[in-house]
C-alpha cells in the first residue's frame, strides 16, 4: 500500500466490487467512508449499461467512529436482503475502514442468520493486494463457496456434458474490451463445435455455479482474473484449463491446438471420434484473418525496424509484444507490465522478443524510459497515451486502465481472428508516417509547432527563447520532436536551463561528433 496520485491498478475493494457487480442478482455492500463510493458512477459511465446492480455503501462517519459499525452494517445487509432479494450479498471493507479493525466476519454471521440471501465477507487483504489480485481472489472465493454448498446439499453433478463444452472464466465488468472479446470467444468455440457451459462472472448467476464441473475444460483468456478459479477447479475436480490467450495469429493457433488436445482425451470414449482443428486454423489464418496477409504487404513492411515500446497488464503487454516482434517485424525496444506479482511469467514470455524489460507500477519510470528510447510508437494504457502526447509520440491503447473512448460502442475485440484485424489496424494507424506529417506541414491540420518545454520527471524546466522556438518551427514535423528531445537532452547534460539557437547548433554538432 502506498500514497499515489495516479495508479495503474486501483485498490482491492474495486476488484471485489467489479466481480460482485458482474454477476446477476448479486449485491455488494461496501463498508467505507464517503469518497470511496465512486464505483457506481464509474461503472455506469464507462460500461454505458442501464441494467446493473448498484453497490451500496455502508458509510463510516463520525457516529460509527464513536459507537462502532456493527448495528449499521447488519441493518444494511438485512435491509438489502428484504428490498432486493439477491442470491448473494458480498460485504467488503476498504483500506480506510480496515483501520477500524472491526470483526466484520462476526457482522456477516449475525446478518446471515436473519437473511434469506447468502452473505459472505470478501476474503481479501486490502493492504497487500491490488484491484486485479482482489478480483481474482473474490471470484475464486464465490465459486468455492457455491460448489461446497452444492456438495453439502448433494446437488453437485460432475458428469461431463454430452458434447464438448467449456467454461469461460474471467470476463467481467470494466475489463479492457471484455464484452467484445467474449462475443469473439463464443463465436470461436461455436465454430469448433464446442458449446458454452458457463461464462463467469459476467452475466452469470451464482445459483448455476454448481454446473461448472460439467464442462470438458476451462478457458482463462486473461491471467489477471480467473486463474485462481481455474486452479481450484483443477485441484478439486480434475478439470483441465487453458490459459494461452488467443491473441494474434500464432497464439490463437496454439490455443486451438490445446483445446483439441483436451477434448480428444474424452471424445474417442464418449463420441467415438477425434477432433482435428488444423483445417479450421488454416482457413481462418489464410482467408478470414487479414493480419497474416497484411504482415506481408508493403504497408506493413514499411514498419520493419521501427522502434516501439509496450506497457500494460501482463496478458495484453506480453501478447502485443509477441505480435509486434513475430508477426509484424517491428522492433520492441522495451516491454513492461505493472503486474509485479506476475513478473516471473511475464519475463519468461517476452525475454526473446524485446531489448529490455521494465516491471514497475510507477508511471514516472515508464515516462523516463519512453523519453530515453524515443520510440516511433507506444502501445500502452491511458497513462502512456498522456506521456506520448507530451513527447509528441503516437500511442495505441492496448490495456487497462483506459478512458471512456476505449469502451467503444462498435465491435472491437482483441481476441480471436477478428481481433487480429483490429490489432493490425491499431498498430498501423498508431505509427505516424513521414509523408503524413509532411502533408500536414504543407496544408495545415492538427500538427502544432508549439514547443513543450517541460520534461517528464525532472525538477528543472527548460525554457526556449523566441528565436530558438522560431528555428524549431522551421524543421519538418516528422523529425521536429526528435530534434527537440535531443536538444533538451544535451542542455540537461551541460546544465543549460535556457535554450537558444546557439545551443541547438551545439547539440547538433555534439550528436554528429
Amino acid at each position: 500500500m502506498k500514497l499515489a496520485y495516479w495508479m495503474y491498478a486501483g485498490p482491492a475493494h474495486i476488484g471485489t466490487l467489479r466481480v460482485a457487480s458482474s454477476f446477476k442478482n448479486v449485491h455488494a455492500i461496501m463498508h467505507a467512508p464517503l469518497g470511496d463510493d465512486y464505483f457506481n458512477v464509474m461503472r455506469s459511465m464507462l460500461e454505458r449499461e442501464r441494467d446493473f446492480t448498484p453497490v451500496t455503501a455502508s458509510i463510516v462517519d463520525r457516529h460509527v467512529l464513536a459507537r462502532g459499525s456493527q448495528e449499521k452494517v447488519v441493518d444494511n445487509i438485512t435491509r438489502k436482503d428484504k428490498q432486493e432479494r439477491p442470491d448473494l450479498i458480498v460485504l467488503t471493507p476498504t483500506c480506510t475502514s480496515s483501520i477500524l479493525q472491526e470483526d466484520l466476519q462476526n457482522f456477516v454471521d449475525r446478518a446471515a442468520m436473519s437473511s434469506d440471501s447468502d452473505v459472505i465477507l470478501a476474503d481479501v487483504n486490502h493492504y497487500r493486494v491490488n484491484e486485479l489480485q482482489a478480483a481474482d481472489r473474490t471470484l475464486e472465493q464465490v465459486v468455492r463457496y457455491y460448489l461446497e454448498k452444492a456438495r453439502r446439499q448433494g446437488n453437485l453433478n460432475i458428469s461431463l456434458t454430452d458434447k464438448p463444452s467449456a467454461n469461460i472464466i474471467g470476463i467481467f465488468t470494466l475489463g479492457f474490451h471484455n464484452q467484445h472479446d467474449c462475443r469473439e470467444l463464443k463465436r470461436l468455440l461455436q465454430d469448433l463445435g464446442i458449446k458454452i457451459n458457463q461464462i463467469i462472472p459476467e452475466g452469470g448467476f451464482v445459483e448455476n455455479l454448481y454446473e461448472l464441473p460439467k464442462a470438458w475444460f476451462n478457458l482463462v483468456p486473461y491471467r489477471e482474473v480467473g486463474l485462481m478459479t481455474a486452479l481450484y477447479l483443477e485441484k478439486e475436480f480434475g478439470m483441465p484449463y487453458i490459459s494461452t490467450t488467443p491473441m494474434g495469429v500464432v497464439d490463437i493457433a496454439n490455443c486451438i491446438r490445446q483445446i483439441q488436445k483436451q477434448i480428444n482425451v474424452w471424445a474417442p470414449i464418449l463420441l467415438k471420434k477425434k477432433f482435428d482443428f488444423e483445417p479450421y486454423i488454416d482457413e481462418q489464418t489464410r482467408f478470414i484473418s487479414q493480419a497474416a496477409w497484411f504482415s506481408r504487404s508493403i504497408d506493413c513492411q514499411n514498419l520493419t525496424g521501427k522502434k516501439a515500446v509496450v506497457f500494460g497488464d501482463a496478458t495484453h503487454a506480453a501478447s502485443i509484444t509477441k505480435i509486434l516482434a513475430c508477426e509484424m517485424g517491428i522492433r520492441v525496444s522495451c516491454t513492461g507490465t505493472y503486474c509485479k506479482h506476475d513478473e516471473e511469467w511475464f519475463r519468461e514470455q517476452v525475454q526473446n522478443f524485446c531489448d529490455e524489460i521494465l516491471i514497475t507500477d510507477d508511471h514516472t519510470k515508464v515516462g523516463d524510459m519512453i523519453a530515453r528510447i524515443e520510440p516511433s510508437a507506444i502501445f500502452g494504457t491511458q497513462m502512456e497515451r498522456h506521456i506520448g502526447k507530451r513527447l509528441d509520440i503516437p500511442c495505441g491503447v492496448i490495456s487497462s486502465p483506459v478512458h471512456i473512448q476505449n469502451f467503444p460502442l462498435g465491435y472491437r475485440p482483441f481476441l480471436g481472428y477478428e481481433g487480429t484485424n483490429q490489432i493490425a489496424d491499431l498498430v498501423y494507424n498508431s505509427f505516424t508516417l513521414g509523408m503524413e506529417d509532411h502533408l500536414l506541414e504543407i496544408f495545415g491540420g492538427h500538427d502544432t509547432k508549439e514547443v513543450i518545454t517541460k520534461s517528464l520527471s525532472t525538477d528543472t524546466d527548460l525554457t526556449w527563447n523566441s528565436e530558438s522556438q522560431l528555428e524549431l518551427s522551421k524543421i519538418p514535423g516528422f523529425v521536429r520532436g526528435k530534434i527537440k528531445r535531443n536538444t533538451e537532452k544535451f542542455a540537461r547534460q551541460n546544465k543549460i536551463t535556457k535554450i537558444t539557437v546557439e545551443v541547438m547548433y551545439a547539440a547538433k554538432e555534439d550528436l554528429s561528433a
